[in-house]
């Protein structure tokens, strides 16, 4: 088996905004690849970057050369979705990978020693002004970290800058955050959210933005922020790989597969995670771009694969098993939808911490977090607000 990834990493996506606030330092949510594999006698690695693949030759093209295969399985998830606004991807800052997190650090810590040099009103309200597009479970969790670090932190850090000058606002196109889980969580986040000091804009969406001025659509018309600091989280789009017939290519840039997780027309190739949608009459957009959906599917594949090689027939077809959904809200609040039980508060922030910490890989990762998570539980310093790689903007 050869596994090829541009990055010699895998990274634990779900604790990204804690690095991009200095609660965490970066390597506590990245483990290398060779190091989770390093017990596994028939796989080969190798660092590259894919740039095409050829289904009739079974080839896979990379920027090191070319590797034939038997079997292909894509997997080469989601990247931040700008919805063609070019204007918004050169300014705003996502929040999808390990860079994007270390990012928005130097960013807001540049930004916030900028604002103390004695710039003029203006320049420093649009220095200490931070807007999250985006209410999903990332936009919600970095919108409540980032009122944790103004609440407790900014003050003793940067006395320069009064409390009330930064200011935080979370902006949803939708009539609620969070619309992937319940209303009760929507309610119960919204209010906590509002309770620390976050402007919240539902029913809102941001049309551009050129580095400093934020323009947004909303019911009553068009209004404007003046900010700095922009990190978008507001959707994701799968990253196909050039080879792949385009009527296969599905909305969100996924890849339309069977239940087997297989692609359409393609005997040997399959595509499993963010990048495949399995779509059904009862499942008509195929299933949500969340891990839990990638990890099921990749130990579903993994046992047809070896059973078509052994039987020659696959044995089951891939069947998601819904186990909840969860997000964070600052300290010691969250909420999880787990089926029919709702839970909120200091108790879904237990289980939120619970269910993370068993799923980041590595001892090592797990023993950091944890000391971490628990000095933080007594104390709100942060793990490391050091500049070490300034930020620069495109311009």
């Amino acid at each position: 088996m050869i596994l090829i990834d541009q990055n010699n990493y895998h990274q634990f996506q779900p604790l990204l905004y804690q690095v991009a606030i200095s609660g965490l330092e970066p390597d506590s949510v990245v483990t290398p690849i060779r190091k989770l594999f390093s017990s596994c006698i028939n796989m080969i690695y190798r660092m590259a970057k894919v740039e095409k693949i050829d289904t009739k030759k079974q080839y896979v093209y990379t920027d090191i050369g070319y590797i034939n295969y038997d079997y292909l399985v894509i997997a080469t998830g989601s990247s931040t979705n700008y919805y063609g606004s070019i204007n918004i991807e050169k300014f705003s800052i996502g929040l999808k990978s390990i860079n994007d997190a270390i990012n928005i650090r130097s960013w807001m810590l540049q930004n916030l020693e900028r604002a103390v040099e004695g710039c003029n009103i203006v320049e420093k309200t649009s220095l200490t002004t931070f807007v999250i597009v985006g209410g999903g479970p990332a936009g919600v969790e970095m919108a409540g970290a980032l009122a944790e670090f103004k609440k407790y932190l900014l003050g003793n850090d940067y006395p320069e800058i009064e409390y009330s000058a930064m200011k935080i606002c979370l902006i949803q196109s939708a009539d609620r955050i969070l619309p992937t889980m319940s209303e009760n969580a929507s309610k119960h986040a919204l209010k906590i959210l509002e309770n620390l000091d976050i402007k919240v804009l539902l029913n809102s969406s941001v049309k551009d933005y050129d580095g400093e001025i934020i323009t947004i659509e909303t019911q009553t018309g068009i209004s404007t922020i003046q900010s700095n600091n922009l990190i978008w989280t507001a959707g994701v789009k799968g990253n196909i790989i050039k080879g792949i017939d385009d009527k296969l290519i599905v909305a969100g840039a996924r890849i339309k597969v069977n239940e087997y997780n297989q692609i359409e027309g393609l005997e040997n190739v399959f595509a499993i995670g963010d990048i495949a949608a399995m779509i059904s009459s009862k499942n008509p957009k195929g299933h949500p771009m969340v891990a839990q959906v990638a990890i099921q599917q990749g130990k579903t594949l993994a046992n047809n694969l070896l059973a078509k090689i052994h039987i020659g027939n696959f044995k089951a077809p891939f069947k998601f098993k819904d186990k909840g959904s969860m997000a964070t809200i600052g300290k010691k609040n969250a909420v999880a939808d787990l089926n029919s039980i709702f839970l909120n508060g200091r108790i879904g922030w237990l289980l939120w911490s619970f269910i993370h910490l068993i799923s980041i890989t590595g001892f090592k990762n797990k023993f950091k977090v944890a000391f971490n998570w628990t000095m933080k539980y007594f104390s709100y310093e942060k793990a490391n607000q050091l500049i070490i790689r300034k930020y620069r903007r495109s311009s």
